[in-house]
């Protein structure tokens, strides 16, 4: 493999979710000696596997898991309409009681350019947030922050691009903030728990369950440096609103890529469920929903491409939760994860890699929440593997 395509590869150039493209062959160009003349049909599976050893309060356990199976399908039809599929293949097909559609799919979506500076784009898409780990394809992805893990974010909407050079985009896009109904989303008879643990209030469902996005990406120094800042207005319960900023910031050598985003989300109800899962004993209500909740997360990766065909990756997370209306659960909890990697590519014109990581992870709460602290590590011998079919 040629040091570009590592970098393209490690770099991930995945802006929407796309996945690195490189110059990769195709199964058809390989096997059946197709030649490919135009970009109207690209298929890839995106697959990753791993052996793990996993521990959790000094219990080790062993085995295998399968981490990502994603069909891809897109392309071109005409030089201004572009579609995109990408369907999870080890998720259930059971479909949402709001959009009709089921969580298995992240994205059926068509692009138009009206001209070459703007686009718009409708079906269902990820929401335009910026950050470069949210932007990252999951397959190469060894652990999620708390925050992009719990995240719910593929939606139908609509969105318009405006790119007024090439090297500046601007995104507004519109989109429902859920998949299914308040009922399905925080349990049936949910309570918002507001001000003290004592108080439980009924929630009502807002006449406009919305999301509003505006996005920037910016390229600089011929995409040596790159940003992607959002900000997000979700309206999903009457009388409540969350906010979300993201800024990230990614700097792109020759061999070493290096990104630090800042994620923060103030939720009138808790949009990432984290405080209700972990603070529901807290209360009386049988689905709790805890009101005014703040999260953090600091995330920086480092990829360095040491040798031909080889590559070193390490993520550092860091993340706080607070239920900021009531007093004793402000700030409660802390988490810190730590992730190294060592990857080789072994097929030339391939994206295909071996790797072997470690995932260690800290939590750390006040004594008023009650929770215990705890700590995991896990190592993993795994493949990350973007099967190009044609």
């Amino acid at each position: 493999m040629t040091a570009a395509t590592l970098t393209a590869t490690a770099q991930g150039g995945n802006v929407g979710l796309g996945g690195s493209e490189g110059n990769y062959q195709s199964l058809a160009e390989r096997v059946l000696k197709l030649e490919k003349k135009n970009n109207i049909f690209n298929a890839y599976f995106n697959f990753s596997a791993a052996g793990k050893a996993e521990e959790n309060d000094g219990n080790w356990k062993t085995g295998f898991i399968g981490k990502q199976f994603r069909l891809e399908i897109k392309g071109d039809i005409t030089e201004k309409i572009h579609y995109r599929l990408r369907h999870r293949l080890n998720r259930s097909t059971a479909q949402e009681s709001v959009d009709n559609f089921s969580s298995a799919t992240d994205i059926l979506m068509v692009a138009y350019d009206v001209v070459p500076q703007f686009t718009i784009m409708g079906g269902k898409m990820c929401a335009h947030y910026g950050g470069f780990e949210f932007d990252e394809n999951p397959v190469y992805v060894y652990q999620l922050s708390d925050m992009v893990n719990n995240m719910d974010n593929f939606h139908i909407g609509i969105a318009l691009s405006f790119k007024p050079v090439p090297s500046q985009e601007f995104i507004a896009e519109v989109q429902n903030v859920t998949n299914s109904n308040l009922n399905e989303y925080y349990g049936e008879d949910a309570k918002a728990v507001e001000g003290s643990l004592d108080n439980l209030t009924t929630i009502e469902e807002s006449n406009s369950q919305l999301t509003y996005i505006l996005n920037w990406n910016g390229n600089f120094f011929d995409k040596k440096l790159q940003t992607r800042w959002s900000w997000g207005l979700r309206h999903q319960a009457k009388n409540t609103w969350s906010r979300v900023w993201v800024f990230g910031q990614q700097l792109n050598l020759n061999k070493l890529q290096w990104y630090f985003d800042y994620m923060g989300s103030w939720d009138g109800i808790d949009r990432l469920k984290i405080a209700n899962s972990e603070l529901r004993a807290l209360t009386s209500a049988k689905n709790p929903v805890f009101t005014k909740v703040h999260y953090n997360s600091f995330i920086t990766q480092l990829k360095w491409q040491f040798y031909k065909q080889w590559n070193l990756e390490l993520k550092g997370i860091y993340e706080t939760a607070s239920v900021s209306g009531i007093e004793k659960l402000k700030n409660y909890r802390k988490a810190i994860t730590y992730i190294g990697s060592v990857e080789y590519f072994p097929v030339k014109q391939q994206d295909f890699k071996v790797y072997l990581a470690y995932i260690g992870k800290s939590f750390r709460y006040t004594e008023e929440s009650t929770l215990k602290n705890y700590s995991t590590n896990k190592i993993e011998l795994g493949m990350q593997y973007r099967l190009k079919l044609y």
